[in-house]
């Protein structure tokens, strides 16, 4: 009934023109647009609004179904990870396909944690096994999940929708498999997601606008896929975010060179640690909201086209960096004298810039 809600108000044949200030109605559940003349336009905020809201309504229609449907308990979980053995292909160490047996309670199989309260899995890390398959639908089940972790295995093909139940879910990592397609939508609707590495995957397109809704994120790694497109200004929405890593993709903006391809935003992220995006397309400056974070431990921006002048206060705003890569980009102007102000200093990279002179050689003493 939600979706059917949610296609009925955007597939009406309806008014001239939507305001765009009905995304601020943060509570609404049903909007009925009936019986209208024609639409000549939705501005785009309002259809971004529109795209988001039907998928949530849609997918939280469908994990109530699930529900509904199954009564869910331990077995269910079971059945859940049977499913998933029957998906393997491969099993190198012989780990699932010997020790995953109904002659076992579920909550003693390796790789399994269950939560003391409520004996259901609460935890299921199968990373490093080496495994080889595909994953199954019923791991949408698992609704008391809160960590899943399948990294470094040869898991393939597309990341199944039913995946959206997974409401409790904190720490997703799949990096270092071979998913493919395009990041999913659905995981915007996991909103108690504190860690999402996709990295080392085949993953293409954009990063989906979704993803800026998990207000609770700590940790983005969606290095080494072959993403592309725009990094978004709404990553400043996660303010929570500690950790950013995007290294090995296609960023880029394209159009207006005179206009950094990293947005302003990311610097109003306080808690943020380390910043990496390494070796994408990115062309400019970077914003000097990035130089004045002092909360800033690493900064990798290696191998893209930035350009501009590294500030002389460098070591003054940034004043626990430990990590600065900033090689092989386009750099030009004068070497801060500065550098040997930045106590916290363990490595420095500048090379293969434009970088002219040395003004205080003692800051390379102070430094290594």
């Amino acid at each position: 009934m939600i979706c059917c809600q949610c296609y009925n108000a955007l597939s009406s044949s309806v008014i001239e023109e939507l305001p765009s200030s009905i995304r601020n109605l943060k509570h609404l559940r049903h909007l009925d647009l009936s019986s209208n003349a024609q639409i000549k336009m939705l501005p785009d905020a309002v259809v971004t609004w529109f795209f988001r809201i039907y998928l949530i309504c849609c997918e939280v229609a469908s994990c109530v179904t699930m529900a509904a449907q199954t009564n869910l308990n331990i077995t269910t979980d079971q059945f859940a990870l049977l499913a998933l053995k029957a998906r393997i292909t491969n099993d190198p160490q012989n780990i699932v396909f010997t020790n995953w047996s109904t002659t076992t309670p579920v909550c003693n199989w390796v790789g399994v944690t269950c939560g003391a309260r409520h004996h259901r899995i609460a935890e299921l890390n199968v990373s490093y096994f080496g495994l080889t398959g595909t994953i199954p639908p019923e791991l949408g089940n698992l609704s008391f999940l809160v960590v899943l972790d399948f990294k470094n295995n040869s898991f393939h093909g597309i990341l199944p929708q039913e995946l959206a139940c997974l409401r409790r879910l904190k720490f997703i990592r799949l990096g270092n498999n071979k998913f493919m397609g395009v990041i999913p939508s659905w995981f915007g609707s996991l909103f108690k997601l504190q860690v999402f590495d996709l990295s080392g995957n085949q993953f293409s397109g954009s990063i989906p606008a979704t993803i800026f809704n998990l207000s609770a994120l700590q940790r983005i790694n969606l290095s080494y896929n072959q993403l592309s497109g725009r990094i978004s200004r709404e990553m400043g929405n996660l303010t929570m975010l500690k950790e950013i890593y995007l290294d090995s993709n296609n960023f880029e903006v394209g159009m207006c060179v005179d206009f950094s391809e990293i947005p302003n935003e990311i610097g109003t992220l306080n808690h943020l640690e380390k910043l990496s995006v390494q070796q994408n397309s990115l062309k400019g400056p970077i914003p000097m909201t990035i130089f004045n974070m002092s909360s800033l431990t690493i900064v990798t921006f290696y191998g893209n086209n930035l350009n501009g002048r590294i500030p002389d206060n460098i070591c003054q705003n940034l004043s626990n960096i430990q990590w600065l890569n900033l090689g092989a980009n386009q750099f030009n102007g004068p070497l801060p004298s500065i550098f040997g102000q930045c106590k916290q200093l363990l490595r420095l990279d500048l090379g293969a810039n434009s970088l002219t002179g040395i003004h205080n050689i003692n800051c390379i003493y102070l430094i290594t």
